[in-house]
């Protein structure tokens, strides 16, 4: 029988849970309504991330400990995670639509022949049903998705689409697994880690972006923003035409396409500012914008603006930061 459980994947980076852990278990407890939330963690056995989990207000964090896990392939994790809900059988689990997440939910959705909606913008619950909203048709339409028939519903959610808001006054029960089996990945070996220079691992995370559009597509441009997010430790993303460019990818690229981003300070390069790609910039904390149309929407979503050449723009600043 399906418990009234709603579980959040803990996802880490470098020794850190990252953000989108903790705005899932924010929205997790918005929609709850009498059902839990459980955090699924796991750790090695000298690690102790839960205490930073607990200050977000889940219900319960179950922490698998093995040293394995230090090293441990998103296949290894799947098979853990599969082992842990067919014991516990959960109503929903809940994945950032990060990397990590895009790897481990679909190898997890296999094993228990259920279903994953990918890439969602809101989450809801109808009864007992998950609602999991995304947009479809190139972004056009919103779509609601459902799981009538199997369990758990699963879903993942694209970092920042969530704010996470610490709980105060919330006791959290802390379970530790340790008798789960342990399935080794054989044809995976980790061989060495290396550590990303930025402080953050995706644009989703930085705290300073610089973005592209069609304005700004220019090799000089490109160039000079570049040397511009050196200066600044910042990341460059792109709108969804620039995609194509040789040096970008859809790991780059801003909107409801690509990542939603809430960084503290954003620069945007010759974007017009079409829905599609101000959906992804709605927590940026301080907006910068430049584009050559004075009546472009892009400045509606802007602290400050200038009217003019991603170029001329460009060379001006970067002399006020040498």
């Amino acid at each position: 029988m399906t418990s009234q459980e709603i579980w959040v994947y803990a996802e880490k980076h470098l020794g850190i849970i990252q953000p989108v852990t903790y705005q899932l278990i924010t929205k997790a407890n918005a929609i709850a309504n009498g059902k839990k939330v459980i955090v699924i963690l796991f750790e090695a056995t000298d690690n102790n991330l839960e205490d930073s989990i607990k200050e977000y207000g889940p219900d319960e964090i179950v922490v698998v400990k093995d040293d394995r896990l230090k090293d441990a392939a998103d296949s290894e994790i799947a098979f853990l995670m599969a082992e842990l809900a067919n014991r516990r059988q959960p109503n929903s689990i809940l994945f950032g639509a990060t990397v990590v997440g895009r790897s481990i939910a679909p190898r997890l959705q296999a094993k228990l022949n259920t279903g994953l909606t990918s890439d969602c913008l809101n989450l809801s619950f109808d009864g007992e049903l998950l609602v999991q909203t995304k947009p479809s048709y190139g972004d056009n339409i919103m779509c609601e998705i459902i799981c009538p028939d199997h369990r758990p519903q699963m879903a993942s959610v694209r970092p920042n689409t969530f704010v996470a808001t610490k709980v105060s006054d919330k006791s959290v029960i802390v379970t530790e697994i340790t008798d789960l089996p342990f399935k080794v990945a054989d044809r995976i070996k980790v061989m060495e880690e290396t550590p990303l220079l930025s402080k953050s691992d995706s644009i989703a995370n930085a705290e300073r972006v610089i973005a592209l559009g069609r304005g700004a597509v220019d090799d000089k441009v490109i160039a000079m923003a570049e040397e511009l997010a050196r200066k600044l430790g910042s990341k460059i993303g792109v709108t969804r035409p620039l995609t194509d460019h040789p040096k970008f990818s859809g790991d780059d690229q801003i909107g409801q396409s690509g990542n939603t981003i809430a960084p503290k300070l954003l620069i945007n390069l010759g974007i017009h500012g079409a829905v599609q790609y101000t959906t992804g910039i709605e927590h940026a904390e301080l907006v910068i914008s430049v584009d050559k149309d004075p009546e472009a929407p892009i400045f509606k979503h802007s602290d400050y603006s200038y009217v003019g050449d991603s170029a001329d723009f460009l060379k001006g600043f970067l002399k006020v930061v040498q």
